[in-house]
């Protein structure tokens, strides 16, 4: 499923003649666990007040997502081509008012911790027992906004939320370590009171465990460190920047959807 995902975000940058692949493909083996394993949701009843709450912080991964929601039967498979097209609900970032099953319209980096942290609020506030999921990009990780959610969450000691860092090590403009270095990145989420764990973020026995383990955490937030490949699955693009926001060519994505055969 997860190889399916990535021809789908291949084919649907291509079509679109614009998007971030490299991104979309260093998560898609996070996506695939969520959305087929872990997350409680009903691609028939979107809104179900029950749902589990998955958040895409790093909202131009949106093809990744939307590559999940139409596997898992939110709108049709065929839609997928309609990607940043005028008038489509798949738009280059999401949009919570117009696509079925997006929890957060997305645009600035940064933002969706905190909107994570309002979400599982609100399930202690109204009773509920959904957990809160967020993905974070490493880059974003850069931010003050991110740091300031991180002493929120662990203050209110937010153990129905679970962030998760695609920790890739490159954003638009090379690498998040020549441009603003985040380590030591596991102590620091320590010392801001998160149960913390680092993983290879394309094991799926490593990522299911791990959400497992978060269910299991009382009194704190939990943070997944998800060490990632940029372009992960297509050889020309792996540890490319170039392809963080570049479409691949039609030759280009032809050469992509043979090696994730």
């Amino acid at each position: 499923m997860a190889k399916k995902l990535r021809r789908h975000v291949i084919t649907m940058i291509a079509t679109a003649g614009s998007g971030h692949p490299g991104g979309s493909l260093s998560a898609a083996d996070i996506i695939a666990a969520l959305y087929f394993k872990v997350l409680r949701h009903n691609p028939e009843n979107p809104h179900w007040a029950d749902r589990d709450r998955f958040i895409l912080s790093k909202g131009h991964a949106a093809p990744i997502l939307y590559a999940a929601l139409a596997e898992t039967g939110y709108f049709p498979v065929a839609e997928l081509a309609t990607l940043r097209k005028l008038d489509s609900r798949l738009q280059g970032h999401t949009d919570s008012k117009f696509t079925p099953g997006v929890e957060m319209s997305a645009g600035s980096l940064g933002m969706g911790l905190s909107f994570a942290i309002g979400v599982a609020m609100a399930a202690r506030l109204d009773s509920r027992t959904y957990r809160t999921y967020v993905l974070l990009s490493d880059g974003e990780c850069e931010e003050g906004q991110t740091w300031e959610a991180a002493l929120s969450a662990a203050h209110f000691k937010l153990d129905n939320l679970t962030a998760i860092v695609d920790y890739n090590g490159m954003q638009l403009s090379g690498w998040t370590r020549d441009i603003m270095n985040l380590e030591p990145f596991t102590r620091k989420w320590q010392a801001f009171g998160w149960y913390t764990i680092d993983i290879d973020g394309h094991d799926f026995d490593q990522i299911l465990s791990v959400c497992q383990e978060a269910e299991k955490i009382k009194g704190k937030p939990t943070l997944i460190i998800a060490r990632t490949i940029k372009g992960k699955g297509v050889s020309f693009m792996e540890n490319n920047v170039a392809f963080h926001g570049k479409a691949p060519t039609w030759e280009e994505a032809e050469r992509a959807l043979k090696e994730l055969k």
